[in-house]
């Protein structure tokens, strides 16, 4: 059971449905992000895309955030961050869009200042989402996307976004991007 690892909701657990198949996100990379992240997320508006437990969302509500948007494909899923935002009582902060991330793109108000994309490894780099992400303006101009992905995978190209950071923590890597003006 993944566990938040920073701010007001410090050690609070967070639920998944039984038998999904979820990748949460490790708790050590959770703190590394955050501490990357830390002059940007108090007040920040986060769009926590292939959210799977909502762990990043939740993170970023406990540091501050002040608006996260949960997208998530699966309906059992999404309905379980759902529950979980209104039992940490952060529902007013918290919000979950039940809908594959393509189509959701569609349907959330943005801008975002910061995105977290969590795909399944096994999938190909969402290409398509980060170009909605900019043709739907969707991003602050200072806008920061991190992209988590297998350490082993090379990443091509994003069109659109210049490449300014990435991290290793043993499989796990998070690519950050800007995206060009």
């Amino acid at each position: 059971m993944p566990r938040i690892t920073g701010g007001e909701l410090n050690r609070r657990k967070l639920k998944s449905p039984k038998g999904m198949n979820v990748r949460p996100t490790p708790g050590r990379v959770k703190e590394s992000l955050f501490s990357i992240l830390l002059p940007r997320i108090e007040g920040a508006s986060v769009l926590d895309l292939f959210a799977g437990t909502g762990a990043i969302g939740f993170e970023a509500v406990s540091r501050g955030a002040a608006r996260v948007v949960c997208v998530e494909g699966h309906r059992d899923t999404a309905a379980a961050i759902e529950e979980a935002a209104r039992d940490l009582g952060v529902s007013g902060a918290l919000s979950v869009v039940a809908a594959p991330v393509d189509r959701a793109l569609y349907r959330v108000e943005g801008p975002f200042d910061i995105v977290y994309m969590d795909p399944p490894y096994a999938d190909d780099v969402p290409l398509q989402a980060f170009r909605l992400l900019r043709e739907r303006a969707l991003l602050a101009p200072d806008a920061v996307v991190i992209y988590e992905h297998a350490a082993k995978r090379i990443l091509p190209d994003v069109p659109g976004y210049r490449p300014v950071r990435e991290e290793v923590y043993g499989d796990v890597a998070l690519a950050f991007f800007s995206p060009q003006t």
